[in-house]
């Protein structure tokens, strides 16, 4: 399935967004997953699966001064 990622276009087999995140190494506790312009909570994110032509924003927080 054809999805698309902060703005790059992604081939990706069936997923959810729990899997995308875990795939990636990203720390779930400093992200937010944002769906076709949804956020998506993250207790949400196993049950949620992902689609062809879906658009996904995942924001991440960095600490710093």
């Amino acid at each position: 399935m054809d999805i698309v990622v902060n703005g790059r276009p992604e081939n990706s087999g069936p997923a959810s967004v729990a899997d995308l995140v875990a795939a990636r190494g990203l720390a779930p506790e400093a992200l937010i997953v944002e769906l076709n312009g949804e956020i998506i909570r993250q207790e949400q994110w196993p049950q949620v699966q992902l689609g062809d032509g879906d658009r996904l924003e995942l924001l991440s927080f960095v600490g710093g001064g």
